[in-house]
């Protein structure tokens, strides 16, 4: 199927503010029962509409496909399919508040539009038209032919709409976004004033210096309490963390590396035999026997050999050596077998395909696309022509109207290896029959031309992995670490960790769906998750756990539990605390510096200097740091008049108001107003998302039924 193919072959699903996916969930459904009084089935509500395990659970596989397709980690994506749900929902709450309707007809017309279509121009004819009716065509077949892969079009479907949903709505919303007469004539006279001003500041960073002011929880506290919407928090754990890495010894690297040299220039194996990687008679056999990766038989250029042998192999003899040398935690052997030019190749085919075959919808057997291309190959043989006439049988897409051809490749590209062989082993102008897992290939060589060269390289290579002494070594210490810290505080358990030089981290708002731990990243994270939600759970516990595959040890401590509300305060120290000893400060510089100030006198005081500037509302940049209180109170007093102390970002300011200019700039009003709708629009969609989701009433029971059910698989 040519357009479904084609988005196939691009990532499943692309990211925008309204994407769909998710893993397969959890909770066997027949397994329980009500979960006080809720349906296990339901993870969730906005605004009243559910939020269903079977939507969570596509979402969360279409982000982890996406995901695996990029070479990302797959793992702690479960958050991140919750908010695009969420968002989902607010958006098609509000596109039916407005009457809209998601139709046949609005899909349809505004399914090129999307990301996953629009920047794709196979998808569009030579006039620009997008293939609808080719789409639908083969939306139909899917259905009829394929149900697995039509209900994979169903998921992706409803992403798209919730995609259009968006997109519609914004577009009309913002619409009504403009600027007044009266707005914009303001907004003119702020860009153009200018005032002139002598001031004098008072750093809080110098002050903090010379007089050292210690935050307390409660100062913490009170500022949340004045700031409530932007400490709103979900549910979280305070998790102290050592990390007890397995790592080699410099005992383990020196038994790789004479293994390593063993097999380089003595005797190569165990057998007792004269044979080493010098004069080995086979070298794939040598590698695939003595090496921890595999033989590659692939010519590839000098960019993507090992850092060592850049500049090498250039001069190199084939059958040369090199090594033992290290790369990263590896010791590597390696050995020139060839050189050769990296021919690009222009080439064209016809593709018969059948049933089974990598993204076939053919519904012929193999044995019968066999036959077809073995005619074909037999009456283009006879009649180069015939070629053309050919394409009319071709599976692949738009196979006609681009002639059958695939365009330049080299042996890199990423190309089926049977297509590529053919072209490595065929001179220009031949015609021939390949076997691909995409079916068979009526393949005509048009043209090559040199490229850089390439490298046919065989590498044996050694981990240099921890030993069991060095393991047994890292599990004695984890063990008795946390015999040590068990029934101890927080600030023993921190206190002993450091000292004895472990690697320690603090993650002081983990949430249960996070995934991966701040200062951690490992793939035993998410267990322990787990267990810090458990209900079982308090504080000062401790836990063990084992890395499975690095051997690494984790020695968990839990320091606090935060329910939904206003966070801890010191959960978030690390976030305000330089915000709140600023303000503390700041209450103390004004009060020395006490009413009716003079510059010279406050100058004079706090060791500091007199300044003079030019500021203004629009750009409230004062002596480099940007300070809207400060430009403010420059247009609030009077000329020639001295202000109070001003409790700026950076310093407390007290300044003397000299003169105020206006500094006409270039461009009308109509210009102006027309920069500013824009700047508004463009700032529109998520700014009004967030405020939707800041309002809105969301139940989220994910925690109470996998707390009640104990685990997530």
């Amino acid at each position: 199927m040519a357009i479904l193919g084609q988005i196939r072959n691009r990532p499943w699903l692309l990211m925008g503010m309204i994407a769909l996916a998710l893993l397969a969930f959890l909770v066997n459904p027949e397994s329980i029962d009500k979960v006080f009084g809720k349906n296990p089935d339901v993870l969730g509500k906005v605004n009243g509409d559910k939020i269903t395990r079977e939507e969570y659970n596509d979402q969360l596989f279409v982000l982890q496909q996406q995901a695996e397709q990029q070479g990302q980690p797959k793992s702690g994506l479960e958050e991140q399919a919750w908010q695009i749900l969420v968002q989902s929902k607010l958006v098609k709450q509000q596109f039916e508040k407005m009457g809209l309707e998601m139709t046949e007809e609005l899909f349809w017309n505004q399914i090129q539009y999307d990301q996953m279509f629009a920047q794709n121009q196979q998808l569009f004819d030579e006039k620009g038209n997008f293939k609808v009716q080719e789409l639908k065509k083969e939306v139909e077949t899917l259905k009829s032919t394929n149900p697995e892969g039509y209900n994979q079009w169903m998921k992706t479907r409803k992403s798209i709409e919730y995609r259009i949903m968006a997109r519609q709505l914004f577009a009309n919303v913002s619409t009504g976004i403009t600027s007044g007469k009266k707005e914009v004539e303001e907004l003119m006279k702020q860009r153009d004033q200018l005032a002139d001003i002598d001031f004098v500041k008072v750093d809080y960073a110098s002050y903090l210096q010379k007089n050292k002011i210690k935050v307390t929880t409660e100062d913490l506290q009170n500022y949340i309490s004045k700031h409530p919407v932007m400490f709103k928090t979900e549910p979280s754990r305070n998790l102290g963390l050592v990390l007890f890495p397995s790592t080699p010894s410099a005992a383990d690297e020196a038994a790789v590396q004479k293994e390593i040299t063993n097999l380089f220039s003595g005797t190569g194996d165990a057998s007792g035999s004269n044979e080493n990687f010098q004069n080995t008679k086979n070298d794939s056999l040598f590698v695939m026997a003595n090496s921890d990766m595999p033989y590659n038989s692939q010519y590839a250029p000098m960019n993507q050999m090992p850092q060592f042998l850049q500049g090498k192999l250039e001069a190199a003899s084939v059958g040369q050596t090199f090594g033992p040398y290290k790369e990263q935690n590896l010791f590597v052997l390696s050995k020139l077998l060839g050189k050769k030019p990296s021919d690009s190749t222009l080439s064209k085919h016809i593709l018969i395909s059948y049933k089974g075959g990598e993204r076939s919808t053919a519904t012929r057997t193999k044995e019968q696309a066999k036959k077809i291309a073995d005619s074909l190959m037999v009456l283009i043989k006879t009649n180069p022509a015939k070629f053309a006439e050919g394409l009319k049988l071709s599976d692949e897409p738009n196979a006609v109207e681009r002639n059958g051809s695939v365009g330049w490749t080299t042996p890199e590209s990423q190309f089926a290896p049977g297509y590529l062989n053919f072209l490595a082993n065929n001179a220009k102008g031949s015609t021939g029959l390949a076997e691909t897992e995409f079916g068979y290939h009526i393949i005509n060589v048009e043209d090559k031309k040199a490229g850089s060269m390439g490298y046919k390289v065989a590498h044996i290579v050694k981990v240099i992995k921890p030993s069991d002494a060095t393991e047994a070594i890292v599990d004695k210490n984890a063990r008795r670490f946390i015999q040590q810290v068990q029934g101890k505080s927080y600030n023993d358990f921190v206190n002993i960790a450091k000292k004895a030089n472990y690697k320690f981290s603090n993650a002081s708002s983990a949430k249960r769906f996070d995934g991966q731990l701040q200062g951690l990243g490992t793939d035993k994270d998410a267990e322990i998750i787990t267990w810090a939600f458990d209900k079982k759970r308090s504080k000062g516990d401790t836990e063990f756990f084992t890395v499975e595959g690095t051997g690494d040890k984790i020695v968990a401590y839990l320091n606090g539990k935060q329910e939904k509300g206003l966070a801890d305060p010191e959960s978030v120290r690390s976030q305000i605390e330089t915000i709140v000893m600023n303000q503390l400060a700041a209450k103390q510089i004004v009060a020395k510096i006490g009413a009716n100030p003079n510059l010279d006198q406050v100058a004079k005081t706090f060791a500091t200097t007199k300044q003079s500037a030019q500021v203004n509302i629009l750009n409230p940049s004062v002596a480099g740091a940007m300070e809207p209180k400060v430009a403010g109170a420059a247009f609030g007093v009077k000329k020639g008049k001295v202000s109070n102390a001003i409790e700026g970002g950076t310093g407390v300011y007290v300044l003397l108001k000299k003169n105020e200019t206006i500094n006409k700039q270039p461009g009308d009003a109509k210009q102006f107003a027309e920069s500013i709708t824009q700047r508004n629009q463009g700032m529109f969609g998520q700014s009004w998302l967030k405020s939707l989701q800041d309002n809105a009433d969301i139940e989220d029971y994910r925690i109470e039924i996998w707390s009640k059910v104990g685990t997530q698989q």
